[in-house]
């Protein structure tokens, strides 16, 4: 089971959710990775009664490897009577990880700014042309005595947007940042 769990707290509530969901179960193991991809500051892992390092740290490490962040995986095991070690639990747990990724519909999570320009009527074709430079787009555009724009764009290109767009259009250009 996956949830998009973009903190701690939902990463534990959603793990409590499939072991209510299954409460029969042998081993209802977890991981989660609570920020970006990548990030070690807000993970947490169980191996829920299984050998010690054999469900939740492999887990973690699919996650944390598979470029995708506020995840969580819960890998809920019946035993059936056959022992299979440590190593095919490892491989066991990994593999169902990997495998839940793989099916994971992925979107890139962007901390919007929206940026209000006000320009020129020719300098209009300069801004369109840098908004995928920037992964910016316009979401109004106003026509009266001068252009009024209102740029969508990521919050850590808003500087470099405002700066080359100065530089466009010879410091012609008014931009305030808009909540």
């Amino acid at each position: 089971s996956l949830a998009h769990t973009p903190t701690s707290e939902s990463a534990r509530l959603f793990v409590d959710r499939i072991k209510k969901e299954f409460p029969d179960a042998t081993h209802n193991c977890w991981a989660f990775a609570a920020g970006p991809p990548g990030d070690t500051g807000k993970v947490g892992y169980s191996d829920d009664g299984e050998p010690h390092g054999t469900a939740g740290r492999p887990m973690l490490t699919v996650l944390q490897h598979g470029g995708v962040g506020e995840l969580c995986v819960v890998v809920t095991r019946y035993f059936g009577g056959i022992k299979i070690g440590t190593g095919g639990l490892v491989r066991a747990y990994q593999g169902m990880a990997a495998r839940g990724l793989e099916t994971l519909p992925l979107g890139e999570h962007m901390a919007p700014a929206i940026l209000e320009v006000i320009l020129e009527y020719q300098h209009l074709s300069r801004l369109r042309r840098m908004l995928p430079d920037f992964r910016a787009s316009l979401t109004r555009e106003t026509f009266a005595t001068d252009v009024t724009c209102h740029v969508l764009l990521p919050e850590d290109a808003l500087e470099a947007f405002v700066a080359s767009l100065v530089d466009a259009t010879d410091g012609m250009v008014l931009t305030t940042r808009l909540e």
